[in-house]
């Protein structure tokens, strides 16, 4: 396994989160699955879970998130080669006011640890010049005393093969030559607690000034899943996508909603 900042990351976080863990698994299926799992089974302990290698990774609408080492390009060997993405879920109770707008969150969070020039696409993916780096998965167990939230990052760290891909995705060794996964967590997972512990406390409206300054859609045609489009106009304070339309302003609050500029390509991450 790599050397993962585990004790520091512990030690931070347990200041924001009482009692959260850091655990690393040099693989699994799906460290989202995982703290499913273990909030269904009544083990809600707040835990940071990272995989060095994820065999059934989730992505939104129930897409896959490749991030074994048979996705990188050729000249890395698997046994040597480094950890492709940085996959990791974040675990805990949460009790918003309301849950809209909390993958704008993670988004703007995530996004501005780790450069200006990384953008977001309403209302999970993080973008590099049009293309996908990062995406988000949110999902909750109900169980007798809370709300368990487990909150699924994926991040591509190096060149992976766009094979089949009519554009192949981005990685942050773009930005950031030479940066590994564990320099990433590390970058990145303090400012991410911070800000799902301040979200369930004032909601979106903190996050939506820097998503704005972010937003890769704003004043994009874009067509929805339903077929019908329009001219993407920013977000509303509760994270709810505008769409002015020919027949007035929509707002797209659905988390099965596809969104994408029109005109993108098959393969084009949405």
């Amino acid at each position: 396994m790599m050397d993962w900042p585990v004790q520091p990351l512990g030690d931070a976080l347990a200041a924001v989160v009482p009692g959260l863990v850091v655990e690393v698994l040099p693989s699994i299926d799906s460290t989202n699955t995982e703290l499913m799992r273990r909030a269904r089974a009544g083990q809600t302990r707040p835990c940071l879970l990272v995989a060095e290698r994820q065999t059934a990774g989730r992505g939104r609408m129930g897409r896959t998130w490749h991030s074994d080492a048979a996705s990188l390009p050729d000249g890395f060997a698997p046994a040597t080669a480094p950890v492709p993405s940085l996959t990791f879920s974040l675990g805990l109770a949460l009790a918003p006011a309301s849950w809209s707008g909390l993958s704008l969150a993670v988004g703007v969070a995530v996004a501005r640890s780790l450069h200006p020039r990384i953008g977001l696409k309403w209302p999970n993916d993080l973008w590099l010049d049009g293309r996908k780096l990062a995406g988000i998965l949110i999902e909750t167990a109900t169980t007798a005393q809370q709300r368990h939230t487990v909150i699924g990052v994926g991040i591509n760290i190096v060149a992976r093969d766009g094979t089949g891909l009519s554009t192949p995705p981005a990685c942050l060794q773009e930005l950031l030559p030479g940066i590994d996964a564990p320099a990433v967590l590390q970058r990145v997972v303090p400012d991410l607690v911070r800000s799902v512990v301040l979200f369930e406390t004032q909601g979106f409206a903190p996050f939506q000034d820097a998503f704005a300054q972010r937003d890769v859609l704003a004043g994009q045609d874009v067509t929805l899943s339903d077929g019908s489009g329009g001219t993407a106009r920013g977000v509303d304070a509760a994270g709810g996508l505008l769409v002015h339309t020919s027949s007035g302003m929509k707002t797209v609050t659905s988390a099965e909603v596809s969104v994408r500029p029109s005109g993108a390509r098959p393969g084009t991450p949405s």
